[in-house]
């Protein structure tokens, strides 16, 4: 009985590390198949009153003749004329075309592990398979006043645009209405517009100005994921995306789940909203002591094109008058630092666009302290290892006490024994019998499986860590592995590289062929630390004890890297505990 249970526990233990990976997650929806049209951009929603016209003006609007087949991002770019972008962080440029923010790489990131790769595309521009842009502007409350769109074409002074120089679009729109937009951008990744209307005309026009991402297109990701990627903010004190404390668009980690021309409205008082990815995120920032009008919206017309936007209140600009009106636009890479940063600098809850996960409380100080401990050894799959010398001291008095219940099950094994050949027939006799044994040693049949189940939250919040912080992307350990992210490269199949074939093209088949080097180490971990354990008497049960190990290499041959270290050298300091204290006790 005593056996029954621990297995039990242990199943258990295998069924829950299998629905973290796959009953918590959602399946993604296939991509739109060929390449989509362009897509209408709609115009922000106006807390104006009257409201303004929900369909956006000719001047407002995306492209206005769809083509038929996507250009090229390099095509699309070089059609008009644009001020580039150079910062220490980002690459790109702004289009003078719309004065819209549609061209940006990652200077930092590539890739792949090959810093020769190319840097990571972030915006492209409209006409392209899969455009993805930041625009600003004013929407008249009034018709017949004309305000900068898509189609128009600003004059620019300075340039290019750096941390030290900023960037001055202009445009005059023939009937006394003179626009002037100024774009500085920071050291990282945040963009600070400015826009300026002024009136020299004999009339007052009211105009409510607006920030907006759109973007066509799902991101490409696994088929399961257990983050949240999609439209994402702090909108009416809540944060909109995965985790604690967040709110979901219905399933808002999948960009389906908005009908097309329906859009989400809030009203708020600052806070954020924008589009995030695994590691990318792109957020309007609004002034943070205004009243907003906040939209996520899908629009129609046969692609996947999804927007955010916001509306600040409207303003009345008398003759010879000037009004102006400011917002930041983050484009970049979700660091841990530079988000809790903004968030400090007065962005509410911006450290959130990571998807920490419901277990926030672990994964985040798991998260500070590896990067402490990797700031003092250089390397996170040092500081994993460090992190797990920690765990284990810190469960070191709950990990003695099993492994000591675990030695008398073990020395009591042969009168187990002989309890089971005494009561062969009588089931209810022999657990009698074997509780009276444990009470009179003071032994508990399930001590064993503690130091298995006390894990299971670190290594919840561990697989976490690895799989949506930006700063495990592509971070090396030793030897073959260059990336503690990504799951272990080699495989036993052609014998670790020295076999000249990949066992991934193998049809059906080859995904299983892929357990590498590490993967086969924490089995064997898991084999020896098994031996030490109390064996069942039940042969079966002895059989499926055996097997255990097997299945643990072959589920998380496709983990993290960095969690498969973990996990082996968690093993390793259990094997040597564990020894210790039964030799001392003679059940070794």
């Amino acid at each position: 009985m005593e056996q029954r249970n621990l297995l039990i526990a242990i199943v258990l233990s295998v069924g829950i590390l299998i629905a973290f990976q796959f009953a918590f997650e959602r399946m993604r929806p296939a991509q739109p198949p060929g390449p989509p049209t362009a897509p209408t951009v709609t115009a922000p929603a106006t807390p104006s009153t009257p409201p303004a016209p929900r369909s956006a003006p000719a001047s407002t609007t995306g492209a206005a003749a769809p083509p038929q087949t996507a250009e090229t991002r390099e095509a699309a770019i070089a059609e008009q004329p644009r001020i580039k972008i150079d910062t220490p962080r980002l690459h790109g440029s702004i289009g003078l075309e719309g004065g819209r923010l549609d061209d940006l790489t990652l200077a930092t990131y590539h890739e792949t592990v090959d810093p020769k790769s190319p840097e990571v595309v972030l915006l492209s521009p409209s006409g392209t398979k899969e455009p993805y842009f930041a625009d600003f502007g004013w929407v008249a409350a009034d018709p017949g006043i004309k305000v900068p769109g898509s189609e128009t074409r600003w004059a620019a002074s300075g340039g290019p645009l750096t941390p030290t120089n900023p960037v001055t679009l202009t445009w005059d729109n023939g009937d006394g209405l003179v626009f002037t937009r100024t774009i500085r951008v920071d050291q990282n990744y945040m963009f600070k517009v400015q826009d300026e209307v002024r009136n020299t005309g004999n009339t007052p026009v009211r105009l409510t100005h607006y920030g907006r991402i759109n973007r066509t297109g799902i991101p490409a990701a696994p088929t399961f994921t257990i983050l949240h990627e999609g439209l994402a903010g702090y909108i009416d004190g809540h944060v909109f995306g995965g985790g604690t404390g967040f709110l979901w668009l219905q399933d808002a980690d999948r960009y389906t789940s908005l009908n097309p021309g329906e859009p989400r409205e809030y009203s708020s008082a600052g806070g954020w909203l924008g589009f995030t990815d695994k590691y990318w995120l792109t957020a309007l920032v609004p002034p943070q002591n205004e009243a907003i009008k906040a939209r996520f919206i899908r629009n129609g017309g046969g692609a996947d094109n999804y927007q955010a936007d916001f509306a600040q209140p409207a303003v009345v600009i008398p003759p010879n008058g000037a009004a102006t009106a400011a917002l930041q636009f983050f484009a970049g890479a979700k660091e841990v630092n530079l988000l809790d940063a903004y968030a400090d600098s007065g962005i509410p809850r911006f450290d959130r666009a990571i998807d920490w996960g419901l277990y926030y409380f672990l994964t985040k100080p798991i998260f500070l302290v590896l990067q402490f401990f990797h700031g003092l050894l250089g390397n996170f799959g040092l500081a994993i290892l460090l992190l797990t010398l920690c765990i284990k001291l810190l469960f070191f008095p709950l990990a003695n006490k099993s492994y000591n219940a675990m030695s008398k099950m073990k020395l009591l094994q042969p009168e187990i024994q002989k309890l089971r050949e005494r009561f062969p027939d009588d089931k209810a006799r022999q657990q009698q019998e074997m509780m009276a044994l444990y009470k009179r040693v003071g032994a508990n049949p399930l001590a064993g499986c503690l130091p298995i189940v006390i894990q299971i939250p670190v290594f919840f919040s561990l697989y976490k860590v690895l799989f949506v912080t930006i700063e495990m992307r592509h971070a090396p350990f030793f030897g073959w592995i260059h990336d503690l992210s990504a799951p272990d490269p080699t495989s036993f199949a052609n014998l670790f590289g020295l076999l000249p074939f990949d066992p991934i093209t193998i049809p059906v088949v080859g995904s299983m062929l892929m357990i590498g080097a590490w993967p086969l180490i924490m089995g064997l971990t898991m084999f020896l630390q098994q031996k030490l354990n109390p064996q069942p008497v039940d042969p079966v049960q002895a059989r499926m004890f055996m097997f255990l190990p097997i299945v643990f290499t072959y589920m998380l041959a496709a983990f993290p890297a960095g969690l498969v270290i973990y996990w082996a050298w968690n093993n390793l300091l259990s094997i040597g505990q564990q020894w210790t204290i039964m030799h001392r006790a003679g059940a070794a």
